[in-house]
């Protein structure tokens, strides 16, 4: 037997070669879990499936994080919607950005094919077609329940992180949430912030000196350029109320499943700010608002970020340290991330050794540097005596991936290429009406839907101006006047001082001087 002549070469020990059987015992060891556990499939052997030979993920190390990777085309979204459906069963929720619009789907059962019923078949698993609890969210204009934090909630240090500004900067940001506290003006959106910003510098200058200390107007006007810069990008539509709260993706159906979340970003695939921005607070906000949990025997959320290299492309140094920092907090909180991308390279090595679960599906090796990139994928899996993995990477078919995971342990399991489940529910997207329905019977819609400007910094500050301005007018027309009646009072001395002719001679010295002489020669 040539094993060259396979489509998954495999080594050959003492010049024989392995058996199904063997290969089948291999895998059923390194995958046996005590606990509950998601079944993505059966391993392969020689290109075909050993059925039976189930690669099982324990739901106790979910929330080790994990990598979902692939060249277009060769199934990734696929094989998160087979995730996120087993986690809803298994009643824990879950949050899917959806990039491409492809997730919505999830709401209806699938309409069934002879092909998933061969391949299910091929993997000694039944398949049965379902529909799964879904709510729509959105981060922009699009139908759905209304995403929003405000600035008080983001913080000075993410605020200053997503805006890329210097050690002064940051300084001067932290005054301005100092400030706004210690007056009682709630930063809800970025008008308030830029007001505050504008009146650091302006009309409350002596104010903030007096307190704070002297605020350059070169700095924050490159803060100002660059809160305008992630206005352009949509985040006026983020930053405001009513703020959502994160406790309501972890809500369960009147079935115990797990609600699927499906945030709808197909129209922010070009503003890779405003996606950071919001992934960033709401990770921060997940690592607030959730208890530790330690190593819990099921997570509590599950969150996929597909197309994960928007996140990284334009991250500045600091903004990766805190996205590093939090995925290697977060997962004692019992929050699991999946970063979905075409190859592993798009995440930073530093998060990238955070992922215990990775999902290698086909790479294409079309020039030099793919194949540097495949052989770079290669050395991120456990070596294997059934796979030359560099081979294995480049002939996978479509539904079909390299796995490696964790075991209860903690300890890596054996590689194995699997032939993937098929997806319970639709693999396709809702139709207009449909996805209509989805959102009208949404409770979380009429929740956080309504439009709320309630009074904030941006009015509070306009009313003080307005006021400062008033006393200004009041106090001229008062110095105004003043000046007015003390001149008036100055004309009034100065007529005095010119009087009448007649009376000038009846009270001059003179005429009292002869007026007295001819009194004494009267009384004489």
């Amino acid at each position: 037997m040539d094993a060259t002549n396979k489509n998954y070469p495999i080594f050959i020990k003492n010049n024989q070669m392995t058996t199904k059987e063997e290969f089948k015992t291999h895998i059923e060891k390194g995958y046996s879990t005590k606990g509950d556990a998601i079944i993505m499939g059966a391993a392969m052997l020689d290109g075909e499936a050993v059925t039976g030979a189930h690669v099982r993920i324990p739901l106790k190390t979910l929330n080790r994080h994990g990598l979902i990777a692939g060249a277009t085309g060769t199934g990734k979204t696929k094989t998160l919607q087979v995730l996120a459906e087993n986690l809803s069963n298994k009643g824990i929720p879950v949050l899917l950005m959806d990039l491409k619009g492809d997730l919505s789907g999830l709401a209806q059962p699938s309409p069934g094919h002879p092909k998933i019923d061969e391949r299910h078949e091929k993997i000694g698993l039944p398949f049965t077609a379902s529909s799964f609890p879904v709510e729509i969210l959105s981060l922009s204009d699009q139908d759905g329940v209304k995403l929003r934090a405000t600035v008080s909630e983001f913080g000075p240090v993410l605020l200053s992180r997503i805006l890329d500004l210097s050690v002064t900067q940051e300084g001067i940001v932290a005054v301005i949430f100092k400030y706004c506290d210690d007056n009682k003006l709630p930063l809800l959106d970025l008008k308030d912030f830029k007001k505050v910003l504008q009146y650091a510098t302006g009309e409350g200058k002596k104010e903030f000196a007096k307190d704070y200390g002297r605020i350059s107007t070169s700095s924050t006007g490159t803060i100002l350029r660059k809160v305008i810069e992630l206005e352009q990008q949509g985040a006026d539509l983020f930053f405001g109320e009513k703020s959502f709260e994160v406790d309501d993706l972890t809500r369960i159906d009147e079935n115990g499943r797990g609600y699927i979340n499906i945030i709808r970003l197909t129209d922010i695939q070009d503003k890779p700010k405003l996606f950071s921005t919001f992934m960033l607070s709401l990770l921060a906000e997940v690592y607030d608002r959730f208890p530790e949990q330690g190593d819990s025997d099921r997570p509590e959320l599950i969150l996929f970020i597909d197309e994960a290299h928007l996140i990284f492309k334009e991250a500045s140094k600091a903004l990766l340290e805190q996205i590093e920092s939090i995925v290697k907090l977060i997962r004692s909180k019992g929050i699991g991330l999946y970063f979905v991308t075409q190859n592993p390279t798009d995440v930073p090595n530093e998060v990238l050794a955070q992922l215990g679960l990775k999902v290698q599906h086909a790479l294409r090796a079309f020039t030099a540097r793919d194949r540097k990139a495949i052989k770079l994928t290669a050395e991120n899996y456990p070596d294997s005596e059934y796979y030359d993995t560099k081979e294995v990477l480049t002939s996978l078919g479509i539904g079909e991936a390299l796995i490696s995971a964790l075991d209860e342990k903690g300890r890596p399991t054996p590689l194995a290429a699997t032939l993937l489940r098929a997806p319970m529910s639709r693999m396709d997207i809702l139709t207009s009406s449909e996805l209509a329905e989805v959102i009208d019977n949404s409770k979380l819609v009429k929740k956080y839907n309504e439009t709320i400007d309630r009074e904030s910094a941006y009015e509070l500050l306009n009313e003080k101006i307005e006021l400062a301005e008033k006393e200004a007018e009041k106090e001229a027309e008062q110095e105004a006047s003043e000046k007015k009646r003390q001149s008036r009072s100055g004309t009034s001395r100065r007529r005095s001082t010119r009087q009448d002719p007649i009376v000038k001679v009846l009270t001059s010295a003179t005429f009292i001087r002869g007026v007295l002489g001819v009194l004494k020669k009267v009384i004489r």
